[in-house]
């Protein structure tokens, strides 16, 4: 004899997510020109979004995508233009040499050597996300991680790492390399004295990773200099994480951020 044991419905309110949120899929496309196309206006969104909420620190700071057919070439912003001016046009296609393959403009050496060894160690990494920001670096020189502290800082719970050498700004591929390791499986790596590096399954998620931990470096150094936090327990922080680190929920979210950008900077997606 065998029994069955009753599933209660789902309430109506819920959608069929992983999170109940009423969340769509990425878009899918049969030509790999169209996906490109559409990575490369993702790229170009992202890079102004950078620039409107102050992640500029001069030259420094890169997006990278990778390129849906050829899988050891990756696009990014070109060397020396600001995050506020970068347009479709003016994105680069580098290979795994670090020629430029498409685009008119130098490639950064630091996102060469970074960004080509995360690629290539992180195949499940389609994009990555480096910024020298006010917050992860105040965090990055006190050596410390996010602590789980609400909600958004969960989505990092087990899934971040401190990168502690440092050896002069990143232009070789041996250091490129080990920053890529010591990333191993996480979405984020904050590196000591430097800066922080997001990924993600789509141009979409690393970014609003990127966002997120930011919002929440700020929110934990506040809630240092206040006081003394109360971290969730390990049962909390996991519950959290498994909804606010959903991956297709960070997907969505950076949509919210796109409509913001192409509705008040139109001109970036210039080809």
């Amino acid at each position: 004899m065998t029994t069955t044991t009753a599933v209660e419905p789902r309430p109506a309110y819920l959608a069929d997510t992983a999170t109940g949120l009423p969340i769509p899929g990425e878009p899918v496309f049969d030509d790999p020109a169209e996906t490109r196309r559409h990575r490369k206006q993702r790229l170009a969104a992202a890079l102004r979004l950078f620039g409107k909420y102050g992640f500029g620190e001069g030259i420094s700071g890169h997006i990278s995508v990778r390129d849906p057919e050829h899988h050891d070439r990756f696009w990014v912003n070109p060397f020396g233009v600001s995050f506020n001016r970068v347009r479709v046009a003016d994105l680069i296609c580098v290979d795994s040499t670090g020629r430029v393959v498409h685009g008119g403009h130098r490639v950064n050496p630091s996102a060469f050597v970074i960004h080509s060894q995360i690629h290539e160690l992180r195949p499940d990494a389609t994009a990555a996300a480096h910024g020298h920001t006010a917050h992860s670096r105040a965090l990055g020189a006190l050596g410390r991680l996010l602590e789980p502290i609400d909600q958004e800082s969960a989505a990092f719970y087990g899934r971040q790492t401190l990168y502690e050498a440092y050896e002069g700004p990143s232009v070789s591929l041996e250091q490129g390399r080990d920053i890529a390791e010591k990333l191993g499986d996480n979405r984020a790596i904050l590196l000591r004295h430097h800066g922080l590096i997001t990924v993600g399954g789509s141009l979409d998620e690393a970014v609003h990773w990127f966002f997120t931990y930011d919002s929440c470096a700020q929110v934990q150094l506040l809630a240092l200099a206040a006081g003394t936090p109360r971290p969730f327990t390990r049962e909390q922080a996991e519950a959290a994480g498994a909804g606010f680190g959903d991956p297709q929920l960070g997907w969505f979210s950076f949509q919210l951020l796109w409509d913001e950008i192409v509705a008040e900077q139109p001109d970036l997606l210039e080809e």
